[in-house]
C-alpha cells in the first residue's frame, strides 16, 4: 500500500513538474486565460461553462499558480456539472495551449452513455389522482419513463405535483417519499414518489375589508357556496371578476391559513376603492374618420347598487357621436348586466352621409366562453347615399357574439377574436322595411420568431331584405378603407348606382361643389374580405409591414368583383399604442389608381 501510494506520489509531481516547464517555456506570468470545450452543445455545454471556475477568469489577471489551480480542478468540475443531467461516466481530456499569444484551456468533453429512467413510480392516497390539476400535473411530469434523467426537470416536476395538490384542496399535502436511484452499470435510474394528502379541505366564510359596496353585493361574484370544495381556481376567478368590476383600484383574495379549522379555509378579501370617476380624452386621427378629439366621462359607480355611468363623444372631420349609457350589474358569476343608452351619429363621407339617432336597452353576460348581448334597438334618421337622399326608421332585436384571446393587451404575439352578429326587423312593427342581416368578423395574430408577426383577418356579411334603399348607410356594407381593403378609400368599394338614377345623382351631386361625384357606390348586401399582412420589427419599437387585402361589396352574387390591395407600412409601438401607417395601391382596376394612405391607432383587437 505504501509503495503504491509513493508512486502516485510521484507521478503527481512530475505531472506538475512537466506543466511548469510548458508554463514556462511560454511565459513566466499567465496575464489572460480562457476556456474552449469541444465535444458537447446545448445544455450540456451551458452546464459545463457554468460549472468551471477557469471559464469566469476569462476577463480577468490571473498569476501563474491561480492558473494551476484552475486548469486542475475543470475536469473533474465539468465532469461534476454533466451528473444532473444524468451523465455519470463523462470523461474530460485537458490541454493548455497557446494560441495568438493567449492561454486557452481546452477541454474534450465525452458526456457518456445516458442514464435513462426504467421506473417511475408515483403514489398519491385517497382520491387526489381524479382531480384535474392533478392529473395535468402527474401526466407532464418529466423526466417519464424512458427519459433521460434530468434533476432539474426532477426538482421542478415535483414542485408542480405539490402545486397542483395544494390548488384542488389538499393543503396538508406532503411527500413522504422521494428516492432517485442511479444504477451506473446500467445507465438506469428509478424514481419513487409518495405523497400523504389528506383530507381535501373545503370554503369557509368569505369576510371583506375596504370596500364602498355592502358585502350583498360584493357577494354575488363569489363562484363558490360554502362548503363546496377549495380550488385555487375558483380564488384566482373570484379575484379576476372583482377586477374586472372595475369598481376596485386593490382587490385580493387570499385563503386565512392561519385560522382553517376542520379543513375548512376562511377567505379573506382585501379591497381598495378606484377613483370614482374617469376622465378621458385626446386627439386622434384616422384615414377613414380624418383627425379629430374624443372625450369622455364615466362614473364607475353612482349609488351603493353599483350603478354605471358613461358619456363619449367624438367629433372628426367626416365623424360626429355622442353616447350616453347606463349599466346595471347583476347578480351572478357570469358578469350579467343591463344596459340602457342612447346615440347621435353624424358621418359625412365622400361616398354617403348619415344623421341618425338611436335607442338601446341590452342583456349581456358570458356565456360558454363568450360574450353574448341580446338587445333591442331603435334607430332613426335621413342618410343620403350616392347623392340620393333616404330616411328610415327600424326597430330591431340583434344578438352578438364576442370572444377573445391575447397574451399580451398593447401587443399581441399570440391572439384571435371573433364576433358574431344577426338582427332582424319586421316592416309595420316600427320600421319602414322588413330585413335579416348576420356578420361575422375574426382576426388571427401569430408570433414567427422573436422579431415578426403574420396577422390574418376576415369579414363576412350578408342581407335579406325587401326594400334595401331603406337601409341607412351604416346597415349596408361597403369595402375599403383602414380597417378593410386597404388601397382604396374608405367606403369606395360596392355596387354602383343602377343607371337609371346615375343622371339624377349627378345633377344633386353638382349642386355640392365640395363633393366627389365619380365614385356613386350605394352600399351591397353581402361582404367578402380577407387580409395578410407580416410584420418585421427591425427594434423593439419599430417595425415595417407587407400586406394584401381583398374581397368586395355586392349585392347579387353574380356581380361579385374582387378587389385586390396591396402595400408596405410602417409600425411604431407608441406610448399611446401601436400606431400603424400603410401605403396601398390597387392591383389590375381600371376605376381606381394612384396610392392610398391609411393610418390606424389603437390595440390589435
Amino acid at each position: 500500500m505504501r509503495v503504491r501510494m509513493l508512486a502516485a506520489r510521484m507521478r503527481t509531481a512530475c505531472l506538475r513538474a512537466c506543466w511548469l516547464l510548458v508554463l514556462a517555456g511560454t511565459h513566466a506570468h499567465a496575464a489572460r486565460v480562457s476556456a474552449r470545450i469541444e465535444g458537447i452543445e446545448g445544455a450540456l455545454l451551458d452546464a459545463v461553462k457554468s460549472a468551471i471556475e477557469i471559464n469566469q477568469y476569462h476577463d480577468r489577471d490571473i498569476t501563474d499558480a491561480q492558473l494551476h489551480r484552475l486548469f486542475e480542478r475543470a475536469p473533474a468540475q465539468a465532469r461534476k456539472a454533466l451528473e444532473p443531467l444524468g451523465y455519470f461516466d463523462a470523461s474530460v481530456d485537458a490541454q493548455l495551449r497557446e494560441d495568438a499569444g493567449a492561454t486557452v484551456a481546452v477541454l474534450r468533453v465525452t458526456p457518456g452513455p445516458a442514464t435513462r429512467v426504467t421506473t417511475l413510480d408515483i403514489e398519491l392516497d385517497g382520491d387526489a389522482e381524479g382531480q384535474r390539476e392533478v392529473r395535468k400535473a402527474l401526466a407532464g411530469f418529466t423526466p417519464a419513463k424512458d427519459q433521460t434523467l434530468d434533476q432539474a426537470a426532477y426538482e421542478r416536476s415535483k414542485a408542480i405535483v405539490q402545486a397542483a395538490l395544494a390548488a384542488s384542496g389538499y393543503l396538508d399535502a406532503q411527500l413522504v417519499t422521494h428516492q432517485v436511484e442511479v444504477t451506473r452499470a446500467s445507465h438506469s435510474a428509478q424514481i419513487h414518489l409518495a405523497w400523504k394528502v389528506g383530507a381535501r379541505h373545503r370554503f369557509g366564510a368569505t369576510t371583506f375589508e375596504g370596500s364602498q359596496f355592502p358585502d350583498a353585493l360584493l357577494e354575488r361574484y363569489i363562484p363558490w357556496r360554502e362548503g363546496d370544495f377549495y380550488t385555487q381556481e375558483r380564488l384566482l376567478a373570484f379575484q379576476q371578476r372583482l377586477i374586472d368590476a372595475d369598481y376596485f383600484s386593490i382587490a385580493q383574495v387570499q385563503p386565512d391559513l392561519d385560522h382553517v379549522q376542520d379543513e375548512v379555509v376562511p377567505i379573506k378579501v382585501l379591497l381598495a376603492p378606484a377613483k370614482r370617476t374617469i376622465y378621458t380624452g385626446g386627439v386622434f386621427i384616422g384615414t377613414d374618420t380624418g383627425p379629430g378629439v374624443r372625450g369622455g366621462i364615466s362614473r364607475r359607480w353612482i349609488n351603493s347598487r353599483g350603478h354605471k355611468l358613461s358619456f363619449n363623444v367624438l367629433a372628426a372631420t367626416q365623424l360626429k357621436t355622442a353616447s350616453v349609457q347606463y349599466q346595471i350589474p347583476l347578480a351572478g358569476a357570469d358578469n350579467h348586466s343591463i344596459g340602457f343608452g342612447a346615440n347621435f351619429r353624424n358621418e359625412d363621407t365622400d361616398a354617403a352621409y348619415s344623421r341618425t339617432f338611436g335607442l338601446a336597452a341590452s342583456d349581456s353576460r358570458l356565456w360558454h366562453g363568450w360574450t353574448r348581448t341580446l338587445a333591442a334597438k331603435f334607430l332613426t334618421g335621413n342618410f343620403k347615399v350616392a347623392n340620393l337622399d333616404g330616411d328610415s326608421t327600424l326597430l330591431y332585436p340583434e344578438i352578438s357574439l364576442t370572444r377573445k384571446r391575447a397574451d399580451e393587451p398593447m401587443f399581441v404575439r399570440d391572439g384571435w377574436s371573433l364576433t358574431l352578429n344577426a338582427r332582424a326587423g319586421a316592416h309595420g312593427l316600427l320600421s319602414d322595411t322588413s330585413f335579416v342581416q348576420t356578420s361575422a368578423d375574426a382576426k388571427w395574430i401569430r408570433g414567427l420568431g422573436d422579431h415578426s408577426r403574420f396577422i390574418a383577418r376576415g369579414a363576412l356579411g350578408a342581407t335579406w331584405t325587401s326594400g334595401f334603399d331603406k337601409l341607412p348607410p351604416e346597415l349596408r356594407f361597403f369595402a375599403g378603407g383602414d380597417r378593410s381593403i386597404r388601397g382604396y378609400a374608405y367606403q369606395t368599394i360596392g355596387p354602383a348606382l343602377p343607371a337609371a338614377l346615375v343622371p339624377i345623382a349627378r345633377a344633386q351631386c353638382a349642386a355640392h361643389p365640395n363633393r366627389t361625384c365619380q365614385d356613386l357606390v350605394i352600399g351591397g348586401k353581402f361582404l367578402t374580405v380577407a387580409s395578410a399582412e407580416y410584420e418585421y420589427y427591425f427594434k423593439p419599437n419599430w417595425g415595417i409591414a407587407a400586406f394584401v387585402d381583398s374581397g368586395d361589396a355586392f349585392s347579387t352574387f353574380g356581380d361579385y368583383d374582387q378587389k385586390i390591395g396591396v402595400g408596405i407600412g410602417a409600425r411604431w409601438r407608441s406610448p399611446v399604442g401601436l400606431i400603424r401607417i400603410d401605403l396601398g395601391v390597387p392591383v389590375a382596376d381600371s376605376d381606381h389608381h394612384g396610392v392610398q394612405l391609411h393610418i390606424v391607432i389603437g390595440p390589435d383587437l
